[in-house]
């Protein structure tokens, strides 16, 4: 017996170089097993369907099949067994051909701040072209820059509560710049009065 389990370990470990054998082999075994269930259908087969089932389940028709776990070789047996081992091929192709692209281990907390890296693609190399952002990051006022998949939107919204520094630190350095034209309603007159 333990020669028979060796050379049947030896095959198997020779089939592992040949991945398409290796990756098959679960769903043969699968197969083979339910070989057993068309043994029960077949013993207990009469010519109504729900009968044959109250046989199967009832009368010892699975008793009798899976009274020896090894796998039955009569023709029709096969047939459910190939059904069932190539049931279950199928569904894990179309599980794994419909699965969503997750990025495996960094779903959760893969964030991370932006580096000037990230936004050089979208800066004009001349100052004067652009909207400030930050004191580092920039946006092009190119609404055609040389790459069209850097183009962006040049809206810019702000938001701040009141002396947050919205017009001083964002309206009046994008006046100053001059590189396009304006219209400010300025009700408070801050721009005239130098605030």
């Amino acid at each position: 017996m333990n020669e028979k389990v060796k050379a049947l370990l030896d095959a198997v470990l020779a089939l592992k170089h040949n991945k398409k054998v290796v990756l098959n082999i679960p769903y043969v075994l699968v197969g083979l097993f339910c070989t057993n269930f068309g043994e029960a259908y077949r013993l207990s087969a009469v010519s109504n369907l729900s009968e044959t089932i109250q046989r199967m389940v009832l009368y010892g028709g699975f008793k009798v099949a899976f009274s020896n776990m090894l796998p039955s070789f009569h023709p029709f047996d096969l047939i459910i067994g190939a059904f069932c081992g190539g049931a279950l091929k199928l569904a894990v192709y179309l599980k794994g051909k419909n699965a969503k692209k997750y990025r495996h281990d960094q779903e959760y907390g893969s964030a991370r701040w932006g580096s000037h890296e990230d936004i050089e693609p979208f800066e004009d190399p001349d100052f004067k072209k652009n909207i400030i952002l930050s004191k580092t990051e920039r946006l092009t006022m190119e609404s055609r820059p040389k790459d069209p998949k850097y183009a962006r939107n040049k809206n810019v919204l702000v938001v701040g509560g009141s002396g947050s520094g919205k017009t001083r630190f964002f309206i009046k350095p994008q006046l100053l710049q001059m590189h396009s034209s304006y219209v400010v309603t300025d009700p408070k007159g801050y721009f005239w009065i130098g605030q």
